[in-house]
C-alpha cells in the first residue's frame, strides 16, 4: 500500500469538512480501512459486516484473530439487526450511556461475521459520542468494526499522530478530529437476562452503572493477578498497552514508593541502564535529578486516565529501556487506569 491519505475534519461540525468525510466513506465502502477519532481512543474502521474487510484490520494492526472487535453504530435503533435480542438492562444502559463510553456485549445475529466477533456467538456494540465518527458512520450506511489505531500491544492512539507512527503505509486514510477526550477506551458489558458483569473497565464505572441496573458485578479476570486468566473482552485477551522498555508498577506507601524508584533510577544510571519515572504533580519534585514524566495530579484520575496512553508512547520516544510508575487508588476510573498499567506491564508490579 502506498502512503496513507491524511485528512483533517472539524471535530464540532464535520460536515464542514463533506469532501474529507464522504472520501472516507467511500474507502470504507470499498472494504477499505480508515482510522478515525472517537471520544476514547483513535479507531480503526472497517465495513463490520463484510469479512474481507474486516480481516484487514487483524492484517494492519498484527491483531490475533481470536480477539474479538467492537461494533461502532450511528443511532439506537442500529442495534436491532446486528443481535438476537436485547434485553431490559441492555436497554436501560443504552439509554443512560449511549451515545458514549459504554460497550454492551449480547449474542450476535447471523449478520455479523465471525471475524469481527472473534469466532464468538456474541458481539460487542457501541455508540461513539464524537460527531466525525457518528457522521462517518452515518455517511456508509452500514456499522463499523473498530478496534484501537493502533500495533497489536502498542498503548492506544490518543492523537492522529500515534495512528500515522503505527500505521502509515498499512491503512488507506487517517481523519485527524484532534485529541480524544477520554484516552482510555470504553467500558465493556455484557448483558445476559439480569446480569450485568464489567469485562473490561473505563471511564464508566460500576458505581455508574448500579444508579441504574441491579446486579453490576466486576469479571474476575480483572480483579486477579493470574496472568493465565483470560479475559473475554475485545482488546484484553492479551498483551496491551506496552512500550518497548520493561513498566514496573510500584506499589504501596507514598514515602517507599518514592524512596525505591529514587533508589531505582541511581542503580540504572550506574549500569548505564535509560529509565524513567512516571510521577504525579504530588511526587515529582523528588525526581528533579532523573527523568520523569508528568501524568497529573492524584486528586484528578481522569485526567490522568486521559495522559496515559500518551506518557507511554513518549517512553518509546525517549528511548527507554525501564519505566517506573508509581501505583493509583483503583476506586472509579481508578480500576481502569490500573487495569490498562498491568496490562502494559505485564503485571510486573512490586510491592513496597
Amino acid at each position: 500500500m502506498s502512503n496513507t491519505i491524511f485528512e483533517k475534519i472539524d471535530s464540532l461540525n464535520p460536515l464542514l469538512d463533506i469532501v474529507a468525510l464522504k472520501k472516507a466513506a467511500n474507502i470504507l465502502k470499498n472494504d477499505g480501512l480508515v482510522a478515525f477519532p472517537t471520544e476514547t481512543v483513535y479507531g480503526l474502521g472497517a465495513n463490520a459486516l463484510k469479512e474481507e474487510a474486516v480481516k484487514k484490520i487483524y492484517i494492519a494492526k498484527g491483531r490475533p484473530s481470536d480477539n474479538p472487535l467492537i461494533v461502532h453504530i450511528a443511532k439506537k435503533d442500529d442495534i436491532y439487526p446486528l443481535v438476537d435480542s436485547v434485553p431490559k438492562n441492555a436497554l436501560i444502559l443504552m439509554d443512560k450511556f449511549w451515545p458514549g463510553t459504554l460497550t454492551i456485549i449480547l449474542k450476535k445475529s447471523s449478520i455479523i461475521p465471525k471475524t469481527t466477533s472473534g469466532g464468538l456467538d456474541t458481539v460487542a456494540i457501541r455508540m461513539p459520542k464524537n460527531n466525525i465518527a457518528l457522521a462517518l458512520i452515518k455517511e456508509c450506511g452500514f456499522p463499523l468494526a473498530a478496534p484501537s489505531a493502533n500495533t497489536s500491544t502498542k498503548p492506544s492512539p490518543t492523537l492522529a499522530s500515534h495512528v500515522y507512527k503505527d500505521l502509515n503505509g498499512k491503512i488507506d486514510m487517517i481523519i485527524d478530529g484532534g485529541s480524544c477526550n477520554f484516552g482510555i477506551e470504553s467500558t465493556v458489558v455484557e448483558v445476559l437476562d439480569n446480569k450485568v458483569t464489567i469485562l473490561r473497565p473505563g471511564s464508566i464505572t460500576k458505581e455508574m452503572l448500579e444508579k441504574f441496573v441491579d446486579n453490576v458485578v466486576i469479571d474476575s479476570s480483572i480483579l486477579s493477578t493470574n496472568v493465565n486468566l483470560l479475559p473475554k473482552s475485545p482488546g484484553m485477551k492479551y498483551k496491551h498497552y506496552a512500550p518497548l522498555g520493561d513498566v514496573f508498577i510500584i506499589n504501596g506507601n507514598i514515602d517507599n514508593i518514592v524512596s525505591y524508584i529514587l533508589d531505582s533510577l541511581k542503580n540504572d544510571k550506574i549500569n548505564n541502564i535509560k529509565s524513567l519515572v512516571i510521577a504525579s504533580d504530588e511526587t515529582i519534585d523528588n525526581y528533579s535529578s532523573f527523568d520523569v514524566l508528568n501524568i497529573g495530579s492524584r486528586k484528578n484520575i481522569e485526567i490522568i486516565a486521559k495522559n496515559l496512553f500518551n506518557t507511554l508512547r513518549e517512553c518509546d520516544n525517549l528511548n527507554m529501556q525501564k519505566i517506573y510508575i508509581e501505583s493509583f487508588s483503583e476506586e472509579g476510573v481508578g480500576l481502569a487506569v490500573m487495569n490498562r498499567l498491568k496490562k502494559a506491564s505485564d503485571y510486573k508490579i512490586i510491592e513496597v
